[in-house]
């Protein structure tokens, strides 16, 4: 080879290396979204409706929806004299936040760049998605968003109105904010959020300078403002990793909007493409009443005809009442969470459909459901009764349990009521119950230890709420694996509150009565019949070496669990309990505390058992285990007189794995 040739082989090669390190350009243009599903990475309540809208949440309470662009995009310029540095992005959408009616919604959207499309244990309200409020503003969440909010209120006692836009790094405390508005004509005009009108935003990042400048304005206008709302210097260096997603995310609170992308369009190292407005579909609009200018003549022909119709209604309800009796709406179901109709859970069910059976529990069935005007999916739990009395307690819970609200607990959408059937609402789960993960795997899953770590980590968050954060003490009284179901992103939800009773702070429980599932039941329900904490403490304990061991409480013949990891335990055997299917993928610091923790919990007397506070200390290495002497090994004796008053309790259908109405979504 000559040299010349040589010269020029390392010329190609040299000049190759230079266009393989230019920044990939990148433009796309969404009119509508219908057909362009597998472009977008969807998450939560976000959904693509038949007319082409994007809706990224509906108007539910306390839902998050995200959409990401399916690619990630390179967002340094690896030709920058000051690599690494950001390379200029632009974009342009248009957006709607439609309310019900004249009430005011919440909260607002966030258009995100971020390193990934899931955001596991982000919460909704004020925090839009993103973030909660234990990574609120660190610096590794790697996040730049700019909000179009709703709701005042963050890191306050209570909210208010907003109509903003803010610009935010890593968090929900704003860099900078506005009151939305655009210039126009010399002055400062308000733009609407939450108008339920279409909305542009303009949002354009110069990595050169890093300056950012957002840009809002009505559907009206042909072409974008001349002069920003907001411009701010950023340093997203320190921000964006080499590869991001770009996208929206959204949620709702105790408040709620339906949250709608309509238009998006986005340039990397370019001015993103101006949208085409007459091509976009139209958000859906809420039906205000209109003013009719009429004469006299005719606005007493129509108040005529309106006292006629009045009087022919009444007549007939007269007849109708003295026919069939009426149901009238007692006072609890005015207040309780949101009430469905039968015909819509109905045709969500597909009729109730056998094959629309997810699982079956004491009192009813569990059916997979779509309500088909949000395309959410739903949990329906059928029950049918005849007795008056036992609508009533169940009325009593629902009116309670209803307003509990925590990660860790299956999220109550509301219920139904019709002549003796009795429809239960909560949000779908389709992984199904911690149980069948670990005893019944499908595609031979098997559930690791970290997953298995994270579950019991939640668990005990969601009983430390019910036992001391909530507003009143929740008794549980029958914590188990079937009892836990787990969602999309591995993380718990305790759920069935058939059998939890409340009582307020200070007070003792007047709850009497042995019920609960074998194995899980704590020895003093046996004496004195009365639940507590504690015996949730017991459960959980119960629940954590069954968990660690893939084993559960009670097995055939003489076989008790926790008997069985005590033995191991005090022989220094205590790893030859693990369950065999995790092999040796597990941290043995972590594997010796869940162990020992579980059998702390299951001591025999209540005193010695910790609280949840200090079970999540423990689990978070906060606090070391205490050394007992005696971890509560029974004598025969003192072991089979309770276990004769537990045979006796089932004799008299004392004690019970179904309460007169179960919470209950039993999916194995």
């Amino acid at each position: 080879m000559t040299m010349a040739t040589q010269f020029s082989l390392a010329f190609l090669i040299f000049s190759s290396l230079i266009v393989s390190a230019q920044p990939q350009d990148l433009n796309f243009v969404f009119h509508g979204f219908k057909g362009n599903e597998t472009d977008l990475k969807r998450e939560g309540g976000s959904i693509i409706k038949n007319n082409g809208e994007l809706r990224l949440t509906n108007r539910s309470q306390n839902v998050i929806g995200h959409s990401f662009y399916s690619k990630p995009i390179q967002m340094f310029n690896p030709n920058s004299s000051s690599y690494p540095n950001v390379s200029s992005f632009s974009t342009h959408f248009v957006f709607a936040i439609v309310n019900r009616g004249s009430d005011p919604g919440g909260y607002g959207l966030a258009f995100t760049i971020a390193p990934k499309t899931r955001f596991p244990g982000a919460e909704a309200g004020h925090f839009l998605g993103l973030f909660n409020s234990r990574n609120d503003n660190d610096s590794t969440n790697h996040v730049f968003a700019v909000e179009f909010d709703t709701v005042n209120g963050y890191n306050q006692l209570t909210d208010t109105s907003g109509n903003h836009v803010g610009i935010n790094k890593n968090g929900m405390d704003s860099l900078t904010s506005k009151p939305a508005a655009y210039h126009s004509g010399g002055s400062d005009e308000e733009v609407d959020l939450e108008s339920g009108d279409p909305i542009q935003a303009w949002i354009d990042y110069d990595g050169k300078t890093g300056l950012v400048n957002v840009t809002v304005g009505p559907e009206s206008l042909d072409k974008k403002p001349s002069q920003p709302l907001m411009s701010h210097w950023i340093n997203l260096t320190e921000v964006f990793l080499p590869n991001m997603y770009v996208g929206f995310s959204s949620s709702t609170g105790m408040k709620s909007s339906s949250h709608y992308v309509l238009g998006w369009s986005f340039s990397l190292n370019g001015e993103a493409p101006p949208l085409n407005l007459s091509l976009l579909p139209k958000p859906p609009k809420e039906n205000t009443p209109s003013s009719l200018k009429t004469s006299t003549v005719v606005l007493i022909a129509v108040l005529s005809t309106l006292v006629l119709t009045l009087l022919g209604v009444l007549f007939i309800l007269t007849l109708y009442k003295r026919i069939m009796p009426f149901e009238r709406l007692e006072d609890w179901e005015l207040d309780c969470p949101h009430r469905f109709r039968y015909k819509d859970l109905y045709l969500a069910t597909k009729g109730f459909k056998e094959t629309e059976i997810v699982g079956v529990g004491g009192f009813g069935a569990v059916f997979r459901g779509v309500i088909p005007t949000t395309g959410v999916e739903i949990a329906v739990k059928k029950i049918t009764r005849s007795s008056k009395e036992g609508m009533k307690e169940f009325a009593a819970e629902i009116e309670s349990l209803g307003r509990l609200r925590h990660k860790n607990l299956v999220n109550l959408q509301g219920w139904c009521k019709k002549k003796n059937n009795l429809l239960i609402v909560y949000d779908y789960i389709p992984y199904g119950s911690l149980d069948s993960l670990i005893f019944h795997p499908k595609d031979d899953v098997v559930l690791g230890w970290e997953q298995r770590f994270n579950i019991i980590k939640g668990v005990a968050s969601g009983l430390l709420y019910l036992h001391e954060e909530w507003e009143q003490v929740v008794i549980h009284r029958d914590v188990k694996s079937s009892n836990v179901l787990i969602d999309l992103d591995m993380n718990p939800r305790l759920g069935d509150f058939g059998l939890a009773r409340i009582h307020d702070h200070g007070e003792l429980s007047h709850t009497t009565g042995v019920v609960g599932t074998i194995g899980y039941i704590a020895p003093e329900l046996a004496r004195v019949g009365r639940a507590s904490t504690s015996t949730d403490v017991f459960a959980y304990g119960a629940l954590l070496l069954e968990v660690a061991t893939g084993k559960r409480p009670i097995g055939s013949g003489h076989f008790v669990l926790v008997d069985w990891v005590m033995e191991c335990f005090e022989k220094s055997r205590l790893l030859d309990v693990v369950d065999q299917k995790l092999g040796l993928e597990f941290v043995v610091k972590e594997m010796e505390l869940v162990l020992k923790l579980g059998l702390l919990c299951s001591h025999y007397r209540p005193e010695c058992r910790p609280n949840m506070r200090q079970v999540i200390r423990y689990l978070n290495w906060e606090e070391e285990l205490p050394m007992i002497e005696n971890w509560g090994v029974f004598d025969s004796g003192r072991k089979s007189e309770l276990d004769s008053k537990f045979m006796q309790g089932i004799s008299n259908d004392k004690i019970r794995s179904y309460s007169v109405v179960q919470m209950l979504h039993e999916y194995d």
